[in-house]
C-alpha cells in the first residue's frame, strides 16, 4: 500500500492489476455462460468487485466484423468481463481458468485502486453486500 497526498486528503493505495477477458456472448463452460462463470468465480474467489459488458461491435482471431444490429443473430457479440485485483487475486484467477483447460483471450495491466473517503458511509439504498 501507498500513501497518496490529495489536496485535503489522504488516499490509501494499493498496488495490483485491470484483467480483462474477452468471450464470446455464446461460450460456455460447464453448461454456463462463460462471462457468467468468471463472474461467478472471481465472486468465490473473494475478489471484490466484477462487471461484463456487451460490445455493440467488434471483430477477434478470425476477423469476422460483429455489429449490434436488429437482424443479426442473437449472441455473435463479444462480452468484455473485467476485474480489478491485487496480484494474489489476479494470480488465483488466471490459475483456476489455467486448470480448466480452455482458451480465452484476456489484457493485464498494472494498476494502482484506492477507495476516496472510505470512512464515509454508502448512501441510503446502497447495499454493503454490492
Amino acid at each position: 500500500m501507498t500513501q497518496q497526498s490529495g489536496f485535503k486528503d489522504r488516499v490509501t493505495s494499493m498496488e495490483g492489476a485491470f484483467l480483462r477477458f474477452y468471450v464470446s456472448e455464446r461460450e460456455a463452460c460447464h453448461g454456463v455462460l462463460l462471462w457468467e462463470w468468471l463472474l461467478e468465480r472471481g465472486n468465490q474467489l473473494g475478489i471484490r468487485g466484477g462487471s461484463a459488458f456487451r460490445s455493440i461491435g467488434g471483430f477477434g482471431r478470425r476477423h469476422a466484423l460483429h455489429e449490434d444490429r436488429f437482424f443479426e443473430l442473437a449472441g455473435s457479440g463479444g462480452i468484455e468481463v473485467e476485474f480489478v485485483v491485487t496480484e494474489e487475486e489476479g494470480k488465483r484467477l488466471l490459475d483456476l481458468i489455467r486448470r480448466e483447460n480452455f482458451r480465452i483471450f484476456y489484457t493485464r495491466i498494472p494498476a494502482q485502486f484506492a477507495i476516496i473517503n472510505p470512512d464515509v458511509q454508502d448512501p441510503p439504498g446502497m447495499s454493503t453486500d454490492d
